[in-house]
């Protein structure tokens, strides 16, 4: 896929394309399947996948240049490992900017348009379905207006809104337009013949896929992309992290 970000990034989900869905029993099995909310990946991606991995939204420089979770830690001299949190391996949840290492801190509840298309690129080779899949948004962010006699997706605590269309619009920003580029990614993605699962948590800075072991592998070796094997049972809360020292609480909780 040749993706034209300049063109497409300040562009709406009804301006890339993608379809309002009516109805949402293309989703029904997810609901199902994942755990109410017990803040575990299982509680996110439903656990009937036999690999997962964990996508680390990145910081950036001044630049706006990409910066791994791992340099951070490095630098912090902390450990970077699954179930890191982003406040343990700083340092602090306090902290707005580490001069000459990053400038702007992970995003939480969206993941980066070019992470979002560095990740499709590598799961359009695992599935059968890359022309129809299905991408799911929690109605609570703001950046959707959808009409309310639509059914919504019964996720735990997240009702969201369903839309279909190609894997190669999902990177589309949710509430982005010319003014504002910057919009939100979906929460939830799908291909039909569900070969995988990709969820972003409104309040998260990573992303959980659950996958084959061999589509996690290839996420896990794919330059572009920050990415660590997790288990369905792995905490996923700010205070998840028992390897490096753990900070006072973020200020939102």
């Amino acid at each position: 896929m040749v993706w034209d970000p300049e063109t497409t990034d300040s562009q709406d989900w009804d301006e890339r394309g993608l379809r309002l869905a009516a109805e949402t029993t293309a989703g029904t099995w997810i609901v199902e399947h994942v755990h109410n909310f017990d803040h575990t990946v299982a509680s996110l991606v439903p656990p009937v996948f036999p690999a997962y991995a964990r996508i680390f939204h990145p910081a950036s420089t001044i630049d706006d240049e990409t910066v791994r979770w791992a340099d951070v830690a490095d630098a912090n001299g902390t450990i970077a490992h699954p179930v890191m949190e982003w406040g343990s391996i700083v340092g602090s949840w306090h902290i707005s900017e580490q001069e000459g290492l990053w400038h702007d801190s992970p995003v939480a509840g969206s993941l980066p348009a070019r992470t979002t298309r560095a990740l499709a690129d590598v799961l359009r080779r695992f599935t059968r379905t890359p022309d129809h899949c299905w991408f799911a948004h929690w109605e609570g962010s703001g950046c959707i207006a959808a009409p309310s006699n639509y059914s919504r997706l019964p996720m735990p605590s997240r009702d969201m809104v369903l839309f279909s269309g190609s894997i190669d619009l999902a990177d589309t920003q949710f509430g982005a337009d010319e003014q504002f580029p910057t919009g939100m990614s979906a929460h939830l993605w799908w291909p039909d013949d569900h070969a995988w699962c990709v969820a972003t948590d409104i309040d998260l800075m990573t992303t959980y896929l659950g996958a084959s072991p061999e589509c996690v592998d290839a996420v896990l070796a794919d330059g572009a992309l920050e990415a660590l094997p997790v288990t369905p049972d792995q905490k996923v809360t700010w205070d998840s992290d028992i390897i490096n020292p753990l900070p006072s609480s973020p200020p939102d909780q």
